[in-house]
Order: structure tokens, then sequence, then C-alpha cells
């Protein structure tokens, strides 16, 4: 006989109690059992969106979760592991050059990442762009590939906090993703479970990040900084704006190439900016002593993300496809930008083909837009404000909409926040 009943724990969650450590346990087991309803879960959820998680009650929600498959074991490598994650913004393209950068100073880096989901990009459909590249690999092609090469960036496998990968496709269709109970375990399960010793989170806020609010956003890092710490995984986290998207390109292929360029020396200075910090907090979690900006500068981080990509099925010589419709948007008469709004910019290469509506939903390769200008610019009438990028004209409509509220010109000046804005351990 069971240990409880849902409708138990869901009225006990509502009223504003406590889930005891064995109410947590039965109902994470069953849900992933098939033995408690979708409609169950999903009153629980809400339950929760409404009426939080006490630290204790979250630590042993966490614990469930990445009890509920297996744990990868990655202490066999002669490297130290350290991983990042990035809760999403536009233009984030920070992985693809950070992960090689911290391998070429000495690190493992065990990179699990997503799909993009709405107006955020998602560091697989980025590295898909790549012919050949592939995202599904094996436990064992994943240590060979870190103790070989120092980094993997790849899909999770199934066998990852498989109550994650439920609960999380139930919150995108009941309304309870803005949780900070429930995205802090979300994210915190999958990367306890992969197996690193150390983890730097990027917490993005602002009007192009998933948490806009900077308020939630610290409460956010800090909760998982302190699940992460918890369960023996070493954390700490930067807070990063979000207001304007990072760099010029924003799609899938069109970030690839921004990337490499960052990796060659070059690169847009925000982009560099970010990527040192984060990679300067992954050095020092891991114990190494080394001037990471010179490993990026002199051709060693470039050299790995070729042997990774090569590793992983992709030609890092081969060029990338252009879409077949390429358009500029211009200024239709002189001023000053003082807003671009990184949300509306995310929002067009979504619907230019770069980004899903759905999981299921496929993307665009070639897809996107660069962003020509930046806030306190002066712009004149016909000057180039976008390129837009797209495989039919349809998209390419639908995208350029979403640009009308892009950019103000000569409205109130905004005071601008840096793009690191705090570090929370």
């Amino acid at each position: 006989m069971s240990r409880f009943a849902a409708v138990e724990v869901i009225k006990q969650k509502r009223d504003g109690g406590e889930l005891s450590p064995d109410m947590i346990r039965w109902v994470l087991e069953a849900y992933v059992a098939g033995a408690v309803a979708e409609e169950q879960m999903s009153s629980l959820l809400m339950a929760i969106f409404f009426r939080g998680m006490v630290p204790h009650e979250l630590a042993e929600w966490t614990a469930a979760m990445i009890e509920s498959g297996e744990r990868l074991d990655l202490s066999g490598l002669s490297r130290p592991t350290v991983d990042k994650h990035s809760t999403g913004g536009v233009g984030d393209k920070i992985s693809l050059i950070l992960c090689p950068l911290v391998a070429a100073c000495g690190a493992a880096v065990p990179q699990l990442s997503g799909r993009g989901l709405g107006h955020t990009g998602g560091t697989l459909d980025k590295m898909e762009a790549i012919a050949g590249w592939r995202a599904h690999l094996s436990n064992d092609e994943m240590r060979r590939q870190l103790e070989e090469v120092g980094v993997v960036i790849c899909a999770a496998g199934d066998g990852l906090a498989p109550a994650d990968r439920k609960l999380y496709a139930l919150r995108d269709v009941t309304a309870t993703v803005e949780s900070i109970p429930l995205i802090s375990s979300s994210i915190m399960s999958k990367k306890i479970a992969e197996g690193t010793a150390s983890l730097v989170l990027d917490v993005k806020t602002g009007r192009g990040a998933f948490m806009s609010d900077e308020g939630k956003a610290r409460e956010l890092a800090a909760t998982m900084v302190a699940l992460g710490n918890a369960n023996g995984v070493r954390t700490t986290a930067l807070l990063t704006n979000m207001d304007v998207p990072l760099g010029i390109a924003v799609g899938n292929g069109l970030e690839v190439l921004e990337s490499i360029d960052v990796l060659r020396g070059g690169g847009p200075s925000d982009i560099r900016e970010e990527t040192l910090a984060l990679a300067r907090e992954m050095v020092a979690l891991a114990g190494i002593d080394i001037d990471v900006e010179k490993k990026l500068d002199d051709g060693s981080a470039f050299e790995v993300w070729c042997q990774m990509v090569a590793a992983q099925g992709g030609d890092p010589g081969a060029a990338l496809r252009v879409a077949p419709l390429i358009q500029t948007v211009t200024a239709e008469r002189d001023g000053v930008i003082t807003s671009l709004d990184s949300l509306s910019i995310g929002i067009s290469a979504w619907r230019l083909g770069a980004g899903r509506a759905r999981k299921e939903d496929p993307v665009s390769d070639a897809a996107g837009l660069k962003v020509l200008v930046r806030e306190g610019d002066h712009v004149s009438v016909g000057q180039p404000l976008f390129e837009l990028h797209a495989d039919d004209d349809a998209h390419l409509q639908f995208g350029r909409a979403a640009l009308e509220t892009a950019i103000e010109l000569d409205g109130e000046v905004r005071a601008t926040r840096p793009l690191i804005i705090d570090r929370i351990v």
C-alpha cells in the first residue's frame, strides 16, 4: 500500500505547510513511475509556485530529483572538473568560447547543455549549425573526450535527473516556470548529477533575461549557490546584465561565427569581458593559477575548440550555411539610441527562424540577425541598424515586425548597469 496519497501531499503544500522528506521522496518517485497523475503533479507545482519552499525542504526536493536517476562519476579524470551554467539570454554564446578556454587552462569542462525555447537561444542548437557535429554522446565517450580534449558540449543523457525532465515539460504548460524553488532545483539537480566538482553560475537579469527583476535574480543566484555547496559542489555565481544583447550576432550559425572570431583573439568587447570574468571564476574554483586572457589570445582556446568539434564529428574548418534572404533595417531619422531592447531583438531572432515555440519545433541554423548599433550611438537617416537573415520571406517579415519596439531614439536616457553586476558566493 502507498505511504501517502497524492491529494494529501498537495493539500499540505496548498495550505502553507512543509513537505516532509518522506513526502517529497514518495511523490517524486511515484510521479516518475506514473503512479501520480499529471493533473495531480500540476496541482502540486502550482501550490509550490504560490507557497514556495523553505531551504531544507528545497534541499530535500533537489536531492530526490538527483536520486531519480544516475550520477556521473568523473573522479577518475586527471584534470579538475568545473562547469558553467547560464540562465539564458539574447546573443549569449559565451559557453562556446568559455568551455574550450577553460579546458585550455588545464581543467575538464563537462558542459551538458540544452536547447533554446522562446526568445533565448540554446547551446546545442548553435553547435548543430556545424555540419556533422553530434550532441548525443555515451557516458564513456564523454569521459574519454574530457580526458583527451578537456571539454565536451553535449546533451544530458536520459539517465540524469529523469524527474526533472518530466517536471520541466509540465511546468512549461502549467504556468509554473517562474518559481525560484522550481528553477533552482531543476538547474542544480542536473548540474550536480553530471558529476562536476565545481560550478560557476551566470545568472542574468534585465530586459532580455528570463529573470528580469534584479532582486529576484539575486535570490535565484543565492539559492542555487547554497544548493551546490550543500551537495559538495563548489559553487559561485556572477550576476550579469542582459538589458542589451551580448555581442552583435543573435542566431545559431551567426553566433558560432562570432564565437570563433573571439576564440581567434578578436570579437566584440562585451563577449570578451564576460567570457574572461567567468573563466577566472572557473579556474579559481578548479585550483588553477593561470592567465586566462593569454590562453584566449595565443590561440590555445581556439585549438581546443577545433579538437572538440572534430571529436564530436564536426569539421571545424567547414563553412556554415548562409541564409538565402538577408535584409538590412535602416534608421528612419537622425537621433541618439537611448534604448536597445534585448527582449524585442530576441523575439525577432526567434521569429526569423532561429528559435522555437515548442521543444519539438525545428530551428534554422542560418536564421537570425546582427545588431549593428549600441545604446548611446548617434545614427543618421538611412544608417543600417539591423541585418536580418531568414530562409523565406514569411519568416523575414515576421521577424522584422518584432523590431518595431526594439529601438528608442531621443527618449529618456536610461542609466546603464555594468556587464558584471555582482559576484555571489
